[in-house]
């Protein structure tokens, strides 16, 4: 801690005033009265004076820190009330530029927790007004969706484990991953004293059980577990873990075209993982940040036929399968010593529940960048249809190509009786490039006017990168 010297002459002087009995006031002056309790003049007087003060400067260093913290907290630490917002977003519309600019970094530097006190963009609201509330939400959603990411991509602890019941409890308790397996729980398991990422801590554990993964057995929520195969290496050394994926070699495959060459290659067939309830949205591999080194010292470089691989994701299934094209080497090494390159994609933000009730007309919600609305409620035959439009601020490429995501949300109807509805089917009528209207089927009959719409989905996207390296891959 640096400890200005104005602190330290208060602190003395408050230390000199006590103990002359001059009360608790802070003494703003200590010097004019610092050897009042002290000879009045020669030698001994200097020495007096000189002695006091040593004695409360080191008194001062050593209740500095202390006494700080009782005179004031941080503005940074203070807890932020509803009513600070409110004064805040009315300094939003003050007549001074300057208390408008002041008040809308105080709402920023304020954090997510000010979005639910934050008002509606409404006519009573001047266009500047709404303007800068628009620029503190998209900037607030931002923050609290990689805070958010951050927290479901938690790491986990493995301190305190002795065998594969209680590493497999740890990191569901962390993560929410939940496990199906026939194992013995018994099998012993090393514990690790320091944190680690998911698929690093999974991949530790399976390794001491000799297990592997079934993705095709499990869900969005579930890892099956299975005996290992034999000679199946070990999980740990033979994947890379690049933030929230894991990333393993299973093939390599070399072809040479003696009559066409620019039709050889090498392909590495490769599983990409990512943790379960959190899918990525339009993961893409861009082919010319490929690159490797040969065991030969030689580069390997990638092939030029495109730009980019687009990952197949889905939520039911945590890992996709796809090939990464390379020259093929004018020798023969015997391995790819290091193999890297770049994940893109769109990683979801919380899952958020919008409750419309369907005896409102246009019934209608937003949350962060999402706004939820109930367009219409028809009868289709012995069925209703509901109409739902779903927009979403900023959306980026969440809504082009890559918008599977949107129509794997879950979508029921609460009943007045508390019963629930499932949706039997649906159908897109509209797909904008912030946006869709989704046409839901269900079997309701005379209690619609009753009911209430249940949407839930992740209410914010971030664009997320990460690099990757693999190492020591085996040539054919």
């Amino acid at each position: 801690m640096t400890i200005k010297p104005n602190k330290i002459l208060l602190i003395a002087g408050y230390l000199l005033r006590r103990a002359a009995g001059g009360g608790n006031a802070i003494d703003r002056n200590p010097l004019a009265r610092l050897g009042s309790t002290c000879p009045a003049s020669g030698r001994g007087e200097l020495r007096c004076k000189a002695g006091l003060f040593l004695t409360a400067f080191a008194w001062g260093l050593l209740i500095s820190p202390v006494w700080s913290q009782e005179v004031a907290a941080p503005e940074a630490d203070r807890e932020i009330k509803k009513a600070d917002v409110l004064d805040w977003v009315d300094g939003l519309n003050a007549s001074s530029r300057a208390r408008r600019t002041e008040s809308e970094k105080k709402l920023i530097e304020a954090g997510p927790d000010v979005l639910k006190w934050l008002p509606e963009s409404g006519d009573r609201l001047s266009i500047e007004t709404v303007e800068r509330l628009d620029r503190i939400r998209e900037k607030l959603t931002k923050i609290r969706t990689k805070n958010e990411s951050k927290l479901e991509f938690s790491q986990i602890r493995l301190g305190k484990i002795s065998n594969l019941g209680e590493a497999l409890e740890a990191i569901s308790r962390d993560s929410g991953v939940e496990f199906e397996h026939d194992a013995d729980e018994s099998i012993a398991v090393s514990p690790i004293p320091t944190p680690l990422p998911f698929w690093h801590a999974l991949d530790f554990v399976l390794d001491a059980a000799k297990l592997d993964i079934n993705f095709y057995g499990g869900d969005e929520n579930t890892l099956k577990l299975i005996a290992r195969a034999k000679g199946r290496p070990s999980r740990v050394d033979s994947a890379a873990y690049a933030g929230v994926y894991r990333i393993e070699p299973t093939a390599v495959t070399a072809r040479r075209n003696l009559n066409q060459p620019d039709l050889s290659g090498l392909n590495v067939a490769v599983k990409i993982s990512w943790q379960p309830t959190t899918t990525p949205i339009g993961l893409i591999i861009p082919v010319p940040q490929l690159s490797g080194r040969l065991s030969d010292s030689s580069r390997l470089k990638p092939q030029t036929t495109s730009d980019k691989i687009d990952v197949a994701t889905n939520s039911d299934l945590a890992m996709s399968e796809f090939y990464l094209p390379m020259q093929l080497p004018a020798d023969q090494p015997k391995t790819i010593k290091s193999l890297s390159g770049v994940v893109r994609a769109m990683l979801p933000g919380k899952r958020q529940t919008f409750e419309l009730a369907l005896s409102e007309t246009a019934a209608s919600k937003t949350i962060d960048a999402m706004t939820v609305t109930v367009e219409a409620v028809r009868k289709n035959g012995p069925l209703h249809e509901i109409r739902v439009g779903v927009e979403l601020k900023n959306a980026d490429r969440s809504l082009e190509s890559h918008r599977q995501w949107i129509f794997e949300n879950a979508v029921h109807v609460l009943r007045k009786d508390g019963s629930r509805a499932d949706h039997l089917g649906y159908e897109t009528y509209r797909q904008t490039s912030s946006g869709v209207g989704i046409g839901y089927l269900f079997d309701l009959g005379d209690t619609v006017g009753e009911s209430t719409l249940i949407y839930k989905s992740p209410t914010a996207v971030i664009q997320n990168e990460v690099s990757f390296v693999i190492q020591d891959i085996p040539m054919p």
